[in-house]
């Protein structure tokens, strides 16, 4: 396996780079995904039937939080990458824990939410709006999910072997992974909470 040292390491070998194009990829059809969800949000949200409405059940504190949490840890996986490029593995596992914990708060904070919606009568069987509602949350909830489990095997990788170009564009890869999830955030803050408040 021949590595390039004029490139990252997460780039270093042809493998690597195809790896990170497919990746790409990937992401495009996650944008589908959430775009097909956001059309559908757009084409239901008036439909509430005898249920309630956002503005009756959007609560703006455990937003705040969760838009702060996730944010906050777009910035810790950006400073892990960071330290990876500098070769600092100690630093770098240390930021990819925060960027976990940080993601593990966020959930907690929306299994609270769902929780809230359940006793006011926002269930999936409620309304049209309140099923398209909790299937984007929990589509991203799950992508959440997922990407914890991903990022605690990428730290027992690096553990075990330490930074590798295999390594690091595993951790490159999941960076990617996590501030697409960011920005699904700012559109779901800004296009289903902020609007549904008003």
């Amino acid at each position: 396996m021949k590595v390039d040292q004029s490139l990252p390491l997460e780039y270093g070998t042809e493998q690597n780079q195809m790896n990170i194009l497919g990746f790409w990829i990937f992401l495009g059809a996650e944008i589908m995904l959430f775009a097909t969800l956001f059309a559908s949000y757009f084409t239901l949200e008036h439909r509430i039937g005898s249920g309630p409405s956002g503005a009756e059940i959007f609560e703006i504190t455990p937003v705040l939080i969760e838009t702060f949490l996730l944010l906050t840890s777009s910035f810790t996986i950006g400073l892990a990458i960071h330290a990876m490029r500098l070769g600092r593995q100690k630093a770098m596992m240390g930021f990819l824990a925060v960027t976990l914990l940080l993601g593990l708060a966020f959930l907690g904070v929306e299994i609270y939410e769902f929780i809230h919606y359940y006793h006011v009568g926002a269930t999936l069987q409620t309304s049209a709006f309140t099923a398209i509602l909790l299937t984007t949350l929990g589509t991203h909830g799950a992508h959440v999910t997922l990407g914890l489990f991903w990022g605690l095997f990428i730290l027992i990788q690096i553990k075990k072997r330490g930074l590798t170009p295999a390594t690091a564009n595993k951790s490159f890869i999941f960076s990617l992974y996590w501030h697409f999830l960011d920005v699904v955030w700012i559109f779901i803050f800004s296009f289903i909470y902020l609007k549904g408040m008003m």
